[in-house]
């Protein structure tokens, strides 16, 4: 059998953060690549077809003909460490740089994905109210986007002088911190990233795909609902399920 890789990419995926991740990665390189939506409201990611992409039964996942990767960040790694022989969004491997880089990626998978994550789901999703666990990771992002800031306060990207993956990653989360209510004006080195990177026509591209996503208005919208639905359970026991 020969090695990777082999040209012929299929990307399973959903309108989430960790699915734009690698979506940003494949339009930046301008690849050639399927699009499978998946329908996580209707738990298609658990099905067994897909259990044999990821087992872990979670999108995205990407298939390079028969070879499957699947986590958002080992697909960036992926596709940069095979296809971006330019090193245009990555750095030699082995390099300080690249080190750096692998730093700024895993303090997302580690750090501003899970706390964030959980935000979301004490804030808009959680079937009773919680002031502790909305505070609680609410606080915890914020932290974390003081991290960013640190950095971004003095610099354009957050490894080196130029746009990487590490940005990708950081970025399809923090541009969603608004729909928690997070006042980005805290966070001006940031806030200034997030528009550099927003203006990028390939992350605009990206961020349509799948062609279910939903419009930034939309998601504004749907996440005040969701609040609002979280609120009327303040003060009581009352167990309502998420109709999310």
């Amino acid at each position: 059998m020969s090695s990777p890789p082999y040209n012929a990419l299929t990307l399973y995926t959903a309108g989430t953060p960790n699915g734009l991740k690698p979506t940003m990665v494949l339009e930046e390189l301008g690849l050639k690549y399927d699009v499978r939506a998946i329908n996580i409201m209707t738990n298609e990611q658990k099905e067994p077809w897909f259990l044999e992409i990821n087992p872990n039964g979670r999108i995205p996942a990407l298939k390079d003909g028969d070879l499957r990767v699947f986590e958002s960040g080992a697909i960036m790694l992926y596709l940069t460490d095979l296809y971006d022989k330019e090193k245009k969004f990555t750095y030699e491997y082995g390099s300080g740089l690249y080190y750096e880089m692998m730093s700024w990626l895993m303090f997302q998978m580690g750090g501003i994905g899970p706390m964030q994550g959980q935000a979301n789901h004490f804030r808009a999703m959680a079937p009773v109210y919680s002031a502790y666990g909305i505070k609680r990771y609410l606080d915890e992002t914020k932290r974390l986007y003081g991290v960013l800031e640190i950095r971004l306060s003095k610099a354009d990207w957050l490894a080196g002088d130029k746009y990487t993956i590490a940005d990708m990653a950081n970025y399809s989360w923090v541009r969603a911190g608004a729909f928690l209510d997070i006042d980005m004006n805290e966070f001006p080195g940031v806030s200034k990233w997030v528009k550099r990177i927003d203006e990028r026509p390939a992350v605009q591209k990206a961020r349509k795909i799948p062609d279910t996503n939903r419009s930034d208005e939309e998601l504004v919208k749907m996440f005040a609902g969701m609040k609002a639905r979280v609120d009327a359970l303040k003060g009581t026991d009352k167990d309502e399920p998420s109709k999310i």
